[in-house]
């Protein structure tokens, strides 16, 4: 696999995530419930399945760690957030508690674009905000 292709991979797990922990929100479905019905999505085929199914895992395993972490950096409760804004935080957090290996610029990059494309209007700037807060921290997994 090229470079490129592992981004867009990698890019199209992160897509997933997000509306999976949509999902997961909305319905309230087991992790097991969620990675079944995600696996027969058309897409699910072109994104990394192993990041998918690792993050989706720690992030449902994790919540209230993370879900704490989102609130002591945001300036509002976690359960004020819309739906999209807390999935993209809580796939973030994730990624730079967790995901040593992907630079912490990387995380940040990519939680913007998806705030922008799935989220309430101008949240990528709350989300930002959050996400750099947190960063400037030490997290060891």
């Amino acid at each position: 696999m090229t470079d490129e292709s592992s981004l867009r991979s990698r890019r199209g797990a992160r897509e997933l995530i997000v509306k999976a922990l949509y999902q997961w929100q909305l319905a309230d479905h087991s992790e097991s419930e969620i990675r079944s019905q995600f696996a027969d999505k058309p897409e699910y085929g072109r994104i990394d399945q192993d990041y998918f199914k690792d993050l989706l895992g720690i992030i449902l395993n994790k919540i209230n760690f993370l879900d704490a972490a989102i609130g002591k950096h945001a300036d509002r409760e976690v359960k004020q957030l819309d739906a999209i804004s807390r999935a993209v935080l809580l796939l973030s957090i994730a990624e730079l508690s967790e995901r040593r290996d992907i630079p912490k610029k990387v995380s940040i990059n990519e939680a913007v674009e998806l705030a922008k494309r799935y989220g309430p209007k101008d949240c990528f700037r709350f989300i930002n905000a959050v996400l750099d807060r947190y960063s400037k921290e030490d997290h060891k997994p």
